[in-house]
């Protein structure tokens, strides 16, 4: 009989086989009950439960055919936690792993997801490729330019599923909005705009204190390069930290960029430029807390992003959203799963809603059941190869466009870029910021 881990890699390629003929080490009914392809389980690890990944473990736990095996945080609060609420929702209770690479090793798991810090987005993927488990990776999908290629590279090199979670590309009515822009509702489209609004709380001046015991803070910090342990930073203010975190260009913004660059077929921009600032508060908060993001496509078409993390007024009656604007009306998605059609004169002309209501800021869990659709597409991609809603590559564009607009941000000017891949021209300067510098050891490798 072949493993299941032998099952589950021939399936994650589209061929799906099992042969029998004798029995396995320690084989018993329960052990038969977890092979895929008696009952098509797949066993997950779960990495970073304090925000994202406690409504991932919720979603993931409710899905057929997915056992939640591993939850894994260097937070052991929220271990017990998520644990506990899993628990309730399967038969059997996950693991708890203080470190997620003590979940890596384990052979009876085959895929992971990553819901930690941006700074360990690309080394954690890496690190679950290199031990044969697939991949569900939360946005952004790396921290800097480099990774995203390493990511895309990784994925070839080690022909892992890996799924990026910007769900908008599995809800219904979405997708049916991008292919009216696609199949010309609207004429051809030469403009597009995105924008996110909240009104976030300062975050203080931070205070050097020491450690608390429920943290593993040299493993929250991982690959970055080691700092002093302060009193904002954990678990939700490193977004705003440059040395961790990459903006709300990167934490919002790729997903309203993604749509329009899926909707108008575009690949990577000429030119880049972006100007904000941190505004309304005297606080540590480093990153802009008001952004305008540019992105030019030659003489074809450009982008525009608006964001405004602490003033956050509506946009066209949205805290977040995207206009396609053509030469016969434009076509506007919320945040939600629907969208309107308008002629030239702003005149609805169409109308689309969803029967499920969506709330953009809910930084946990905005649309768990337009969500699911996207994890069910991500476990049958292992199962039967079923193509991925939102791959490697359309991740790494997305999030480059967000990375590119915050080097502009930090260099003071418009960035010249290669069409062809996207990478910086002529600006050494601003090329420091393609890659990172890493803790000694800690290094992501492909």
């Amino acid at each position: 009989m072949s493993t299941r881990r032998e099952f589950i890699k021939k399936t994650g390629t589209g061929v799906a086989a099992l042969t029998f003929g004798g029995a396995l080490s320690g084989f018993s009914a329960s052990s038969y009950s977890r092979i895929v392809g008696a009952n098509d389980t797949i066993r997950t690890a779960i990495i970073g439960v304090n925000s994202r990944g406690d409504a991932l473990s919720d979603n993931f736990a409710r899905q057929k055919g997915c056992e939640i095996a591993a939850i894994c945080d260097v937070d052991r609060r929220a271990i017990e936690k998520t644990t506990n609420a899993v628990k309730a929702l399967q038969q059997t209770a996950p693991k708890g792993e203080r470190d997620f690479r003590r979940a890596l090793e384990n052979k009876d798991i085959d895929a992971v997801v990553i819901a930690m810090p941006d700074h360990w987005h690309t080394p954690a993927a890496l690190l679950a490729m290199q031990a044969g488990k697939h991949v569900y990776l939360e946005k952004p999908v790396s921290y800097c330019p480099r990774e995203g290629e390493m990511l895309v590279e990784a994925s070839l090199k080690y022909g892992k599923v890996v799924q990026i979670g910007t769900q908008r590309r599995s809800w219904p009515k979405v997708v049916e909005a991008i292919r009216q822009v696609q199949e010309g509702a609207i004429g051809k489209v030469h403009f597009g705009k995105g924008w996110y609004g909240n009104n976030r709380p300062g975050i203080g001046v931070g205070k050097i204190a020491p450690v608390p015991d429920w943290l593993d803070w040299d493993l929250w910090q991982g690959p970055a390069p080691r700092t002093v342990f302060k009193d904002n930073i954990v678990h939700y203010n490193w977004h705003w930290f440059w040395h961790w975190g990459t903006a709300e260009t990167l934490n919002n913004g790729t997903h309203m960029i993604d749509l329009l660059l899926w909707g108008m077929n575009l690949n990577f921009p000429t030119k880049v430029s972006s100007i904000g600032g941190r505004y309304f508060y005297k606080d540590d908060w480093q990153t802009p807390d008001t952004q305008m993001v540019n992105l030019e496509f030659g003489s074809d078409a450009s982008l525009l992003w608006e964001g405004h993390s602490c003033s956050g007024r509506n946009i066209d009656g949205s805290s977040v959203g995207v206009v396609f604007y053509g030469d016969n009306g434009s076509l506007y998605i919320s945040g939600g799963d629907d969208y309107k059609i308008m002629d030239k004169n702003g005149r609805i002309v169409k109308e689309v809603k969803s029967e499920l209501t969506i709330d953009p800021q809910n930084k946990v869990s905005p649309a768990q059941q337009l969500d699911a659709i996207h994890i069910v597409n991500f476990l049958d991609g292992i199962r039967t190869g079923a193509p991925l809603n939102m791959n490697v590559e359309a991740g790494h564009k997305c999030t480059l466009m967000m990375q590119l607009a915050n080097i502009s941000y930090r260099t003071g000017r418009t960035l010249d870029i290669n069409p062809t891949d996207g990478h910086i021209i002529g600006d050494s300067e601003a090329q420091r910021y393609w890659s990172r510098s890493y803790e000694p050891g800690w290094e992501a490798k492909v």
